[in-house]
């Protein structure tokens, strides 16, 4: 196995450092809590060398971290080392996906919000292999196909005995824009309607009747686990991406989601308005 640093390892050592931050901590204090040194607690936070399972839990209770919370950073601990399925294809996938991938492994919920494409959890195949054509960077078939294999195998997790609860808002573009062509288009709307019929996961289309709305910062998903201290905003732009986690960032994002949640259309009217569209294709 490779001695480069999980991605697991680097949400732990980010973790690490906002629950001490939010307990007013300083290294040396966080340190005697645990009888540890201040170099060995920055150690943990910077996301070098290996961590033991019972300094986390020790340094957890020093900063009153929930039951979930401490759960939840245990077992990041003990699986520092692991490497997900999508390890083998790390030495061509971006270091943002590789992290996207570590915590889509581990949550519980999702909250997206699309105002171009279908989710990438959501694309059939088709869909997806159109998206990778169309970019402006010419790729070549076996790259495509690799790229959206990636995805497909990505999607497994909504069908865990498990699966996170998925919640996804659809700006009306997302359903009229033909993506590859009519009948490409026709089989994802279908996928959609199917998946609005899954009790893990709720479709709304929010219509371009309701003009103006609380999203324009554009598409972000809200990766999360059982304990909502842990959420993360994962915003995809089209020159790279971005992980917020600041209680303010995370604040925001959620305030957005549910001004959109209200907004949108209710599911079963979701799946009528996405009804008619395929039926004009």
């Amino acid at each position: 196995m490779s001695v480069q640093t999980t991605t697991r390892r680097r949400q732990l050592g980010a973790m690490l450092r906002k629950l001490r931050a939010r307990k007013g901590l300083t290294l040396e204090e966080a340190g005697q809590f645990v009888g540890v040194s201040k170099a060995t607690v920055s150690r943990y936070e910077t996301q070098a060398g290996p961590v033991k399972w019972l300094v986390v839990e020790g340094l957890c209770r020093a900063y009153g971290a929930t039951e979930a919370e401490q759960k939840a950073m245990v077992s990041l601990a003990k699986d520092a080392k692991q490497q997900g399925w999508w390890s083998s294809f790390a030495d061509s996938i971006p270091e943002t996906m590789n992290l996207l991938l570590t915590l889509e492994d581990d949550a519980t919920r999702e909250d997206h919000f699309a105002c171009v494409y279908v989710p990438g959890l959501l694309q059939t195949r088709d869909y997806s292999t159109a998206l990778q054509r169309a970019n402006e960077v010419r790729l070549a078939p076996a790259e495509i196909e690799r790229l959206v294999d990636i995805r497909m195998k990505r999607q497994e997790i909504l069908d865990r005995p498990e699966p996170p609860r998925l919640w996804a808002i659809l700006d009306e573009s997302v359903i009229r824009r033909v993506v590859g062509s009519p009948a490409v288009m026709k089989e994802q709307l279908g996928r959609l309607l199917e998946a609005n019929e899954a009790p893990n996961i709720t479709l709304q289309v929010l219509p371009f009747s309701k003009g103006a709305h609380g999203a324009a910062l554009g598409s972000f998903v809200i990766i999360g686990g059982t304990e909502a201290a842990l959420d993360v905003v994962y915003v995809d732009f089209h020159t790279g991406s971005l992980f917020l986690e600041k209680d303010q960032e995370l604040e925001r994002y959620r305030l957005a989601f549910e001004y959109l949640r209200a907004q949108a259309l209710d599911v079963e009217s979701s799946s009528s308005m996405i009804h008619r569209v395929r039926k004009e294709l």
